[in-house]
């Protein structure tokens, strides 16, 4: 399994990558792995400002439907156009590469001081193993 140091976790296995007050987020490559083959993303809220561990999305595998939880509070500017089935539809690119063209959403930080509360790469790891 792969687990970028740069990253933020959640116990709920998203992860939130920063850049300036932008968040991109997407799920762990241990979350895509137990949910099996994604054939489709919804997110509806992209305008809407979600607080942290709010329900931003789902992600649905063959076999079931998980919700997608913010790691912190913010606007959700975008999203990910390769999984939209109304664009690239390609719900698959969060199996084959989680952290990179995997990521779901991103988002305007609207409370930095929440990225204290996330787990870093050791402690996700802990988690997961």
């Amino acid at each position: 399994m792969n687990y970028p140091s740069d990253l933020k976790y959640t116990k709920e296995h998203e992860w939130i990558r920063i850049v300036g007050d932008i968040g991109y987020i997407g799920v762990t490559d241990f979350a895509q792995s137990e949910l099996g083959e994604l054939v489709y993303v919804e997110v509806d809220t992209v305008g809407e400002i979600i607080s942290k561990d709010e329900v931003f999305g789902t992600v649905e595998a063959v076999k079931t439907t998980s919700d997608l939880f913010m790691p912190v509070s913010g606007e959700i500017l975008e999203f990910n156009g390769k999984l939209d089935e109304a664009d690239g539809d390609n719900p698959g690119l969060i199996n084959e590469d989680p952290y990179g063209d995997g990521w779901i959403v991103k988002i305007k930080i609207t409370d930095a001081s929440e990225l204290s509360e996330l787990l870093d790469v050791d402690a996700y790891i802990a988690l997961v193993s």
